[in-house]
């Protein structure tokens, strides 16, 4: 039986990973069938569960259960969630174990509330942790300041995070360096590392969709036809050129003595992950962030949509390499109109921990908007 392209890619070196998780996409078979046509992989994030506990009535029974246990809406969250992701990550176990640790991964999001909070997220994470009790689940943690300092101290307890909302490569070079760090620290308590994984979350699509939008307004004011046309031919190609020295980067970190030696002990490398690979653009092709980002020892983590049109008609083929030539150029030729790719992108990370907060307070709301309907049904 001829293999898939996801089971290609799986080949060629890139793993691929869903981004999304509900009840339905579990009860119905789906996730299975999609790991049997090479999915290795499940990330989620507030927006996810809001989405699917908001227009769904897949958890209103457990939630109608757990509120008649007095639970609040907090930890009528907290239970559906670990729930899901324990279940998830049972069902990826054989992959976990096939791949020797390499894939199977569930991602659960430490709560989006704490992310300026070093400490509370250390505690939120380790709490997670302990109750969700399986080797393959990795907890997300935000690349800032104070997420990387939990990042290093999770590391160094042997627990896997999934450091998530990268946009830089300024970001993706600290969030690694506090990976090496936690890896020293638990090198010290450990004689094997290998147990410990971790990937990079860099998110993709957000870029373009900024930088075209800029190159939209210039183009219109532009005159001169020449330059309306060169503003139009850079549209699409800042998130690749990006994402194209942040993979650069991985792989000279990587390479280090540093690392080398933990490597020796069992360390594996932190895989950059691409996210937020569903085309936004129309004008684009939907599998647009599949096929340009194909790199060994990478993760891409993308909706089922665009994992069924890969399915339906890509192709396997490296996209990234060491060559950064011409993602420098596109960078440059960029500023050169005024537009400055890493000020996109620190606007983007701090536009993108307000959309995690408001999407998690979102998701407490809908449970108790479900909790008021059945209060209303009681009273009845």
């Amino acid at each position: 039986m001829a293999k898939t392209t996801i089971e290609q890619l799986a080949e060629f070196g890139q793993s691929v990973w869903l981004d999304n998780i509900s009840r339905g996409l579990i009860e119905s078979g789906r996730l299975k069938e999609m790991i049997s046509l090479g999915l290795s992989g499940v990330t989620s994030n507030p927006t996810i569960f809001d989405k699917a506990i908001s227009q769904s009535k897949d958890y209103d029974q457990k939630i109608t259960r757990l509120f008649g246990e007095g639970k609040p809406a907090f930890e009528i969250y907290d239970e559906l969630t670990v729930a899901d992701i324990q279940e998830t990550a049972d069902i990826f176990k054989p992959v976990y174990e096939r791949t020797r640790g390499l894939d199977g991964y569930v991602s659960l999001e430490v709560n989006p509330g704490l992310a300026s909070l070093s400490a509370e997220t250390i505690q939120e994470a380790k709490r997670l942790h302990k109750k969700l009790s399986r080797a393959n689940v990795m907890l997300k943690i935000p690349a800032t300041g104070e997420g990387f300092i939990a990042i290093e101290e999770l590391i160094s307890q042997g627990i896997s995070i999934n450091a998530t909302l990268i946009f830089s490569l300024e970001q993706y070079t600290k969030t690694a360096e506090a990976f090496i760090r936690g890896l020293k620290r638990l090198s010290s308590k450990v004689g094997d590392l290998s147990r410990t994984r971790s990937v990079a979350s860099v998110f993709v699509s957000r870029i373009d969709t900024v930088v075209d939008n800029i190159l939209e307004d210039l183009s219109q004011k532009e005159k001169d036809s020449a330059l309306r046309n060169e503003l139009q031919a850079l549209k699409g190609k800042a998130a690749a050129a990006n994402v194209a020295l942040i993979y650069q980067r991985s792989r000279e970190i990587f390479s280090r003595d540093e690392f080398r030696l933990l490597n020796k002990s069992g360390a594996n490398i932190q895989r950059p992950l691409w996210a937020s690979t569903g085309t936004k653009n129309p004008a684009y092709s939907s599998i647009k962030y599949i096929e340009e980002l194909m790199a060994k020892d990478t993760v891409n983590t993308a909706p089922e949509n665009t994992l069924e049109a890969f399915l339906a008609g890509g192709k396997v083929k490296e996209a990234l390499s060491d060559d950064i030539k011409e993602a420098l150029d596109i960078l440059t030729h960029l500023k050169r109109f005024g537009i400055e790719v890493d000020a996109i992108c620190q606007k983007l990370l701090k536009d993108g921990i307000i959309l995690f907060e408001n999407s998690f307070d979102s998701l407490l709301k809908s449970i108790e908007n479900k909790i008021s309907n059945i209060k209303d049904r009681e009273s009845v």
